[in-house]
């Protein structure tokens, strides 16, 4: 491709990200107005019920009556319907940093494509394209995960991450469009970065949902005077995401860790030789295993597992920066 044109297109990558960037900006302050308007109304509820308790005291036969009242009756004498009027701003705050994230990760798609026409190869080949990607895998779990189960209150949490990556990629990261190293011009770049990348998506939505399933669980703890379920909160749509998100992330991130094995023997003749990176690979890979295998095998634990699986992520966010900024090895090549 023509010099000129790449860079072209290397500049429409760019401008790509800080659109992307800018939409989830919006999406970020929708996402925050429909969780504080999520908080005021959990605030409200139980002192309008708590007020209105006393009245609802009365012959039984009041209440036989009221249980077999029309449900557009009851709705409408409801003083606080939870699916009426009242939540129409919260739905609406809600909807608008969903579409906004679409449209963002939309925004972060195109700008991968075009970073890939612009190198003319697999557009991770660096520090900053490894975060431009993994935002986009990170965005596209998360809107998959609103398909799955009614977690939207975790958006603030996953745009901001989102944000968080992005602006340390176009500021500390960012590296121009250019040629790589010899060893990374394998077609194993494609096939073992490209796992990488689909399981940081998968660990960062399981991590906010997991984050967030722990503060749900101890939050009920401490205001619910009925015993917790043996397995922490089976009727948590955030506990489903977070274990659904890490079974899926924990294969291919097993299938990541095989194929860089591979690609070291092809590169440098050995397939394991406990350089920090396969080595910080193999810790992230024991915690997210432990983190499963306590899920699967003694429910006592089960409350206590999150904790495994934020240590993961921790693991894996300082396989990435940790050890391609700090610790000198094979892959430092792979840096800013």
């Amino acid at each position: 491709m023509n010099f000129f044109l790449d860079l072209d297109v290397a500049r429409l990558s760019d401008s790509l990200v800080a659109s992307a960037m800018a939409v989830l900006g919006l999406a970020l302050l929708a996402y925050a107005a429909d969780l504080a308007l999520r908080h005021r109304r959990t605030r409200t509820e139980p002192a309008t019920a708590a007020v209105l308790a006393p009245a609802s005291i009365g012959s039984s036969h009041d209440v036989r009556a009221d249980e077999h009242a029309a449900p557009e009756t009851a709705a409408a004498d409801d003083p606080n319907p939870v699916d009426g009027a009242s939540r129409e701003p919260e739905r609406m705050t809600g909807r608008a940093g969903t579409s906004l994230s679409v449209l963002g990760v939309g925004l972060l798609v195109a700008a991968v494509i075009a970073r890939g026409f612009a190198a003319e190869r697999a557009p991770w080949a660096n520090m900053y394209e490894f975060a431009l990607t993994g935002s986009a895998s990170v965005g596209i779990f998360y809107l998959a995960s609103l398909r799955q189960a009614p977690v939207r209150a975790m958006g603030v949490w996953v745009v901001g991450l989102t944000l968080l990556l992005l602006g340390l990629g176009t500021t500390v990261l960012y590296t121009p469009v250019d040629g790589i190293v010899p060893v990374l011009d394998s077609y194993w770049l494609v096939i073992h970065v490209a796992a990488a990348i689909i399981a940081e998506g998968l660990f960062t939505v399981g991590f906010v949902a997991t984050a967030a399933q722990m503060v749900r669980a101890r939050r009920r703890r401490s205001t619910d005077s009925r015993p917790p379920a043996v397995d922490g909160a089976s009727d948590d749509p955030f506990a489903k995401v977070a274990h659904n998100a890490h079974l899926v992330a924990f294969p291919i991130w097993t299938f990541a860790v095989l194929a860089g094995a591979i690609w070291a023997e092809n590169a440098w003749g050995r397939y394991w030789g406990w350089d920090p990176k396969e080595t910080w690979a193999f810790i992230t890979w024991v915690l997210y295993a432990a983190y499963l295998h306590a899920q699967a095998t003694d429910r006592r634990w089960a409350r206590s597992a999150g904790w495994l699986a934020i240590a993961g992520f921790l693991s894996f966010l300082f396989n990435f920066f940790g050890v391609n900024i700090w610790l000198p090895g094979l892959h430092s090549y792979a840096g800013v």
